[in-house]
């Protein structure tokens, strides 16, 4: 008989604590038993002292998991006051822990932070995630099935190791992301064994008939310079047309490119039903954009639960949320943090080419490894304002319809580039407000040009396009391109060299 995934969450919390009290020098009494772990391992450049903290909380998480064996009768999530009070004191301690390592993050750039301040974060929330799963028996009856109290305490599981993967990148070497997703997974059948449903059911079974999201287009710009249009070309074939372009690569939509994509056809995207399953019920946390625009003067970032998503900014926007403002999941590395829904999608063999480099030498990256993922999704008007990207993209549209407007590389100096702003570097992104200089948003495009310029600027040439569901748009490096939702979108970019 196999085991319960109660009784192997516990053993991996457990076991983890262990680990993270092996990698800083502790034995599981908190005994120095690796000293030179402190100065010479690999969270060391954190510094002695923390290094000393995390093994010491661990040591004390291990111990709750020790006195719990044999104690499986005990009423669920029932602690002795002394128990409540030393969780308690934990929980506190490890909140100050993560908080502490979170700041030194603010020190580096994007891209720029240390591994070892991510894993210090990564371990200190897996043991906040085992501290409080500690609490819950892991045989809670006779029968064996694992007990978890209530909605708000399997949000509380769910919170930090969500936050190490979207805020530190599940950072690790045997825990990490990947002991992160297998302890979410084992918490989501803990879940529905508590909740009473062991069925084995198909993924694609009955979501073709579950409603969608709209359709609706509240504004469907013109085309007016169409990009050209072609079915799937062979993979040999793409390699030509990038090789044959030389300085004048222009951008390309392949219709129907991944209508064979599960995400398209099986599991269907379009149906919220179906996401909603695959991120535990929407409990699992995201990254939201809440404003118009990245560049706009009121646009901040929050992290909310997908279906608190999905409800407030996608299927039925209210008012009063945010007043009113627009929610976006953009740019994220969505299949890193949810592996469930990677099987959805396939990346494009286009992607393999080797496409010319970037026009401009001083941004030239290194090559990549491996194509970077990321996930768009947003109710209609959601836009990216008019920038480039560092790396050739493939931009696939799974649901709804979205407008993409492009100008040439050799347009540049007309593109009004921001530049440096609160030490972020701009210059990607123009401050032209493509959306206000055709009256789409409603703001009036003049005040935001000194006399001649908004006429100056309306005579460059561009290309555009509407991408529908299938459709793939291939945007060579270096061109700058406006993005706007023209309805409830879901796309996936692929960013190579």
């Amino acid at each position: 008989m196999s085991t319960l995934p109660c009784r192997q969450l516990h053993a991996a919390c457990a076991t983890a604590a262990h680990q993270i009290a092996d990698e800083c020098g502790l034995d599981d009494h908190g005994v120095a038993i690796h000293d030179s772990l402190r100065t010479e391992g690999p969270l060391a450049p954190c510094g002695k002292p923390m290094v000393i903290a995390l093994g010491n909380l661990a040591v004390r998480v291990l111990a709750l998991y020790a006195s719990s064996r044999g104690q499986h009768e005990a009423v669920p999530g029932e602690s002795t006051g002394l128990q409540a009070s030393n969780e308690s004191t934990l929980v506190s301690e490890l909140d100050e822990l993560i908080s502490a390592t979170y700041t030194k993050f603010y020190a580096y750039i994007s891209g720029g932070l240390p591994r070892y301040w991510r894993q210090m974060y990564t371990d200190a929330s897996i043991l906040k995630f085992a501290l409080l799963y500690s609490s819950y028996p892991a045989s809670a009856s006779s029968t064996g099935v694992g007990t978890i109290p209530d909605v708000a305490s399997v949000d509380a599981l769910i919170k930090p190791l969500d936050l190490a993967l979207i805020l530190a990148g599940g950072a690790g070497e045997k825990r990490g992301s990947g002991w992160i997703h297998q302890a979410l997974a084992l918490l989501h059948e803990t879940w529905k064994h508590h909740l009473g449903d062991d069925r084995s059911v198909e993924v694609n079974e009955g979501w073709q008939d579950q409603p969608c999201f709209s359709e609706a287009e509240p504004l469907t710009p013109p085309v007016t310079n169409p990009v050209k249009r072609v079915r799937p070309l062979p993979m040999w074939e793409f390699q030509q047309f990038l090789d044959g372009a030389g300085s004048c690569l222009k951008p390309l939509v392949v219709t129907d490119l991944i209508k064979n994509w599960p995400a398209y056809t099986t599991h269907p995207w379009k149906c919220p039903n179906y996401l909603l399953s695959r991120t535990f019920e929407g409990r699992r946390l995201v990254p939201v954009e809440i404003g118009r625009s990245y560049v706009d003067a009121d646009w901040e970032q929050e992290i909310m639960a997908f279906g608190d998503f999905l409800s407030s900014k996608i299927i039925k926007p209210t008012p009063s949320d945010h007043d009113g403002k627009t929610g976006y999941l953009a740019q994220h590395a969505l299949f890193r943090q949810l592996p469930q829904l990677r099987g959805d999608i396939a990346i494009p063999d286009y992607c393999y080419t080797a496409p010319p480099p970037h026009p401009d030498p001083s941004r030239r990256r290194p090559e990549l490894d491996e194509p970077l993922v990321n996930a768009w999704l947003g109710p209609a008007g959601t836009i990216t304002p008019l920038h480039t990207d560092p790396y050739h993209n493939l931009l696939t549209q799974v649901v709804g319809r979205k407008y993409v407007r492009l100008y040439a590389p050799t347009e540049g100096a007309k593109m009004r580039a921001r530049g440096e702003e609160n030490g972020v570097d701009m210059r990607n992104t123009s401050a032209v407000d493509v959306g206000a200089v055709e009256g789409w948003d409603g703001t009036a495009p003049g005040s935001r040009f000194r006399s001649g310029e908004l006429e100056s600027f309306r005579a460059v040439p561009f290309v555009d396009c509407i991408l529908g569901p299938g459709d793939a748009l291939y945007i060579p490096v270096g061109w700058w391109h406006y993005v706007r939702s023209l309805s409830v979108s879901v796309s996936i970019s692929f960013w190579w060299n």
